[in-house]
């Protein structure tokens, strides 16, 4: 207990007490309960004690008390909210009051969101977001082709980048909403018997940084499950008034009962379904430290296959086309969570897959999230890429994890991209045929499209651009474009990881740590590589830290498997993930962060500067940012 205690001190800097469960009662998985002491009654105002933000006693067990050292909350009095702390209540009334809310009644429809008014308060702000538009740059492999010379796989590079976000606001002041769009912002929690202690503590945290930074436009919706799912209350604003309600239902929260995590993702698919309006931006986050033992179990042993069909975890309601889609953004907490799942259902939703190896990461991990959710700036973007030049074909199309068409002409290929985070880069490669070329010394190989919407203004883009390069009669040695090489350095690099996983989970933990090699060996022989790229550099310790994390079934089964796919993810998408030290604002380099992620990482860690907890075993890799192309 005594290991207990000081790792929640460390982890939480709040002058409370923390109930201790003397009994193990709260970890049995046979109970049913909703994870939360009060329902939807506690966002009403209910009278709840300090302590409960700290609840980790269950129905039936005996409690001791724990009183805190003094911790000094000065670093939380020069930020624009202050965590409202709840009034000090009986304990014997709180277990009395647990036992008679757990299953408090919710109404049939979710259709009592919060309204919305939107078109007077942003009517200014969106004429100002009009102005910003998405850059576009083609790098072409090779600035020139002799002109009677045909060549295959001619590399393209294009580089996509969103608009800068405004940074002169506070975040969670009325006038600083207006400068991005809004969110609907649902969070679906594990509340099992297996978080009780420390996880549920931090947890609690880590909800509580989340509702300080919405702004008074976001709306926020909090799912608690375990055996069964419960809304804790309805998608409202974070107005003063609403932000208080939200921390003190997430406070109530306690821990019992088994994992279902298909209920709870169902939950939150009828908040979002059902509401009666919109804000231009909605996600879903969804955290586990354990496995469905409910939809997944069933489901196989009704239907005797070896592999669960993952995509009926997920509700259809919220996987529609690119303008319905709603991204599950998964969280796997601790090392008994179920990667695999927790992975699939990010990747199948669109959304991205974190592995919070370290318990006191936990708000870290969000911060970075929603530093990202609350930068929205393009929806629904889509790429059109079309031959220009009639003998000009297209071959194949890179696109990570988003879709890709290429046409049966191969004269045009299209990428679904969906939507942008302020700042944030996207590269893809388009390979094409060039044939010999006469008569002229320049050829217009493509044309490539791009529209989207300004989800600030509200209206469609459109942008456009050539793909050019020089065909003259003399043969000369051109130098390969350092931007495309790079760019296939991760794209490779990317493809090498799952090939590894692939071997791993095929018990082939030498075969697996031997691709991982030869791509290291490829990325230091490579024009990039050879140049000390810094994205080169970081991919490589990338790469060695999963290798080191794959030798052995053990390591692979305890973090390997969830380091990979986290990282899988990330490259996929082209997007941060959390793993390793990814958070951590003291490594060298950083996984596709936006300046608007570190920005709230900045936030979260002033806000609990307490020492990190080290990786166990290994070093972590030093995770990094793409660098996007360079200036010519």
């Amino acid at each position: 207990m005594g290991s207990l205690w000081r790792k929640a001190k460390r982890g939480l800097g709040f002058n409370l007490s923390i109930d201790v469960p003397t009994s193990s009662a709260e970890d049995d998985d046979d109970g049913d309960c909703d994870g939360s002491r009060t329902g939807e009654a506690a966002a009403g105002g209910g009278r709840a004690s300090a302590a409960a933000f700290l609840e980790t006693s269950s129905p039936g067990g005996s409690v001791r008390t724990l009183p805190t050292p003094m911790l000094a909350l000065a670093n939380l009095v020069n930020r624009s909210q202050v965590v409202h702390m709840l009034p000090h209540a009986d304990l014997t009334n709180q277990q009395h009051h647990r036992f008679s809310c757990l299953h408090a009644s919710e109404p049939h429809t979710f259709n009592d969101d919060e309204p919305l008014n939107l078109q007077s308060e942003t009517a200014e702000s969106a004429q100002q977001g009009c102005t910003r538009t998405v850059e576009i740059k083609l790098y072409p492999e090779f600035s020139a082709i002799p002109e009677s010379a045909s060549q295959e796989n001619f590399t393209v590079l294009i580089h996509l980048k969103a608009p800068r976000a405004c940074r002169n606001q506070n975040v969670g002041s009325a006038t600083s909403q207006t400068s991005r769009a809004p969110i609907d912002l649902i969070t679906v929690l594990d509340v099992s018997g297996s978080m009780a202690g420390t996880k549920l503590a931090l947890l609690k945290r880590a909800m509580n940084f989340v509702i300080q930074n919405l702004g008074p436009l976001d709306r926020l919706s909090v799912i608690a499950f375990s055996s069964t799912a419960r809304r804790l209350f309805h998608l409202q604003r974070m107005t003063d008034t609403g932000r208080q309600q939200a921390l003190q239902a997430v406070n109530s929260l306690i821990s019992c009962g088994g994992t279902n995590i298909a209920e709870g993702l169902r939950k939150g698919a009828k908040v979002i379904k059902e509401r009666t309006e919109q804000n231009p931006v909605c996600s879903m986050i969804l955290l586990s430290d354990g496995q469905d033992t409910y939809t997944l179990t069933s489901s196989l042993s009704r239907s005797c296959q070896s592999h669960p069909d993952y995509r009926s975890l997920i509700p259809s309601s919220i996987l529609g086309d690119i303008a319905q889609q709603i991204p599950v953004h998964a969280f796997g907490f601790g090392a008994d969570h179920d990667s695999i799942v927790m992975h699939s259902i990010s990747e199948i939703s669109g959304g991205t897959f974190s592995f919070i190896e370290s318990e006191v990461e936990i708000q870290d991990a969000f911060a970075q999230c929603i530093g990202g959710l609350l930068s929205v700036v393009v929806k629904e973007m889509q790429v059109v890429v079309e031959s220009v030049h009639l003998g000009v074909q297209l071959a194949s199309v890179k696109s990570g994890n988003y879709t890709n068409k290429l046409a049966d002409d191969a004269r045009s290929a299209s990428i679904t991209v969906g939507d942008l985070y302020a700042d944030e880069d996207r590269n893809f490669l388009v390979s094409v045929n060039v044939p010999s070329n006469s008569g002229s010394h320049d050829m217009v190989l493509l044309k490539v499209c791009c529209a989207y919407r300004d989800v600030v203004c509200n209206e469609i883009i459109r942008l456009e651009d050539l793909v050019r390069i020089q065909r003259p009669e003399v043969t000369m040695a051109y130098t390969l474009s350092v931007d495309v090489d790079r760019e296939r350095n991760r794209v490779q690099a990317a493809e090498a990881m799952s090939k590894a996983r692939a071997a791993a989970e095929c018990g082939a933990f030498s075969v697996a740590v031997s691709i991982l090699e030869d791509q290291k060996r490829k990325l230091f022989e490579s024009l990039a590589g050879q140049s000390g790229d810094q994205l080169c550099l970081a991919l490589d310790a990338e790469l060695r830290e999963m290798q080191e994390r794959m030798a052995t079934q053990q390591r692979y089964e305890v973090s390997g498997r969830a380091y990979l796919l986290s990282g899988l993810s990330s490259h996929s998408w082209q997007r941060a993930t959390a793993r390793g030290d990814s958070t951590d604002l003291t490594s060298l380099v950083h996984a596709y962060q936006t300046p608007s992620m570190v920005d709230m990482l900045h936030r979260s860690q002033t806000l609990s500067p307490s020492p990190r907890t080290p990786t166990p075993s290994t070093q972590p890799a030093r995770s990094f940012s793409f660098l996007g192309p360079q200036p010519r």
